[in-house]
């Protein structure tokens, strides 16, 4: 007899083409504040969590990751590389895609495209903890490193932060300039420097940025003054840092998630008992943020799974009533479920 499929067979694929659009309909700026809520909204659950440090495999040109965690409820995990050579070769130095599963089925319940997601989430993530870590009233941002996701951290700043004024960095003008030119119709007054200590006159955020998987400093002792905060994300990896030694250690750190943190951040550094303090706890009150004006706060940010969790919840609430996805094919699921071979008569 023939087999139909059900409609369990079906899974919601948002492509690249349709990520775009969705980011579009909504606007950048409110997709990452409304993105920085939903990830402030699971760190405050965050002990439901089921937490492990990515599985990474590492080669001399890179690395590919997979981050998996679960509520209970749902079940996610991120598949992304980290390749910074692939910028000479016209590539991206990120790609990702992702799904999201029913614990209670095991099905899946979206698979996404999430290259462009993984820069939103990374950016609203940065702007939700400079929130709760930045000087009040931060009006200036010291942007160094100009790549891929430098865009997308000054508007998160500006949507989450209020930031006004950005001042960009890197060692390619060219890199600088794409960047200034992504901006001008931002609402941002935008500086191009020609050195990182330029970059950092009057700014209350620095957020580093750069790629290379090499042990570099970035920000060195004597460049970093009382009362700022540091949003450190370039340094991701093993055998990769930005921030000099003696700055974390007259620092107040904080992290995502200690494990990877210490494996992957510029904290690797500093001995594996180093005080740290975790974002959940600032974020429930159960730590403390910033507490006076000459305090240098730092968010060593490595990313967590949990914050993709975040992104793909809140892409499946988003992408319902739209066209922004696809139904994809991609479930063996017969009308009788003992009879898998028959769906090859």
């Amino acid at each position: 007899m023939e087999l139909k499929f059900s409609e369990h067979a079906y899974v919601p694929f948002v492509s690249v083409e349709n990520m775009i659009r969705l980011v579009k309909s909504i606007g950048p700026e409110k997709f990452m504040s409304e993105l920085g809520d939903a990830i402030e909204a699971d760190f405050k659950r965050w002990e439901l969590f089921d937490k492990t440090p990515r599985v990474a495999s590492h080669s001399d040109v890179g690395v590919i990751e997979l981050m998996p965690t679960s509520d209970g409820e749902m079940y996610g995990f991120k598949y992304v590389n980290g390749h910074p050579k692939n910028t000479a070769e016209g590539l991206q130095t990120v790609t990702a895609f992702g799904l999201l599963a029913d614990v209670y089925t095991g099905y899946p319940k979206l698979l996404t495209a999430m290259t462009l997601l993984t820069a939103l989430r990374t950016a609203a993530m940065s702007a939700l903890v400079g929130r709760y870590l930045a000087p009040k009233g931060s009006r200036t941002m010291a942007m160094i490193g100009n790549g891929a996701q430098s865009e997308f951290q000054c508007l998160a700043f500006k949507a989450i932060c209020g930031i006004e004024n950005v001042r960009l960095y890197d060692i390619d003008p060219e890199a600088t300039e794409k960047c200034a030119r992504n901006l001008e119709e931002a609402g941002l007054s935008v500086a191009r420097c020609k050195t990182a200590e330029e970059s950092m006159e009057n700014a209350e955020i620095i957020t580093t940025c750069t790629a290379d998987k090499q042990h570099a400093t970035i920000l060195t002792d004597n460049m970093i003054g009382d009362g700022v905060h540091i949003n450190a994300i370039g340094g991701d990896c093993p055998g990769k840092t930005e921030v000099a030694e003696a700055v974390l250690r007259r620092s107040d750190i904080f992290v995502e998630y200690p494990p990877q943190t210490r494996i992957e951040g510029d904290i690797q550094q500093l001995p594996e008992d180093y005080p740290v303090t975790e974002l959940w706890q600032v974020m429930l009150g159960q730590s403390k943020g910033r507490t006076h004006d000459r305090q240098i706060t730092l968010f060593d940010s490595v990313g967590f799974a949990v914050e993709d969790f975040s992104a793909l919840k809140y892409v499946l609430e988003k992408i319902q009533g739209t066209d922004f996805y696809d139904n994809l094919d991609m479930l063996a699921d017969p009308s009788d479920p003992r009879n898998l071979y028959g769906m090859l008569s």
